[in-house]
């Protein structure tokens, strides 16, 4: 693992600040004046839906900036040219198609 450790503390906090603030202000908002009753369902949902959003993009981000292990960048499949492998791009013309002599061979050895 990283050095650094890693928790799920802070993007929980953060997501749970962002539904407060968002089931907040939708429901303020959508209750339309102060003689009306306050629209909880509405607040309850925008809440929820900025939560897991949230916390959606929080796990994103934590997974595209974790490295990978060292001993997956070593290996006979790194770098490889194609034009190394039998049927890869170096057996082709300029126009793509297999140089003669260079497609594959069947049982009786003919191309």
């Amino acid at each position: 693992m990283s050095k650094t450790a890693r928790g799920v503390k802070g993007p929980l906090i953060l997501s749970a600040a962002l539904a407060v603030i968002a089931g907040a202000v939708t429901t303020v908002v959508s209750t339309g004046g102060g003689d009306q009753a306050a629209r909880m369902d509405l607040g309850f949902t925008a809440a929820g839906i900025a939560f897991i959003a949230s916390l959606v993009v929080c796990a994103m981000l934590m997974m595209t900036e974790k490295p990978n292990a060292d001993h997956l960048g070593k290996g006979t499949g790194i770098n490889r040219s194609s034009a190394k492998i039998p049927g890869g791009s170096g057996n082709l013309d300029k126009d793509g198609n297999p140089r003669p002599g260079q497609g594959k061979k069947n049982d009786d050895g003919a191309v």
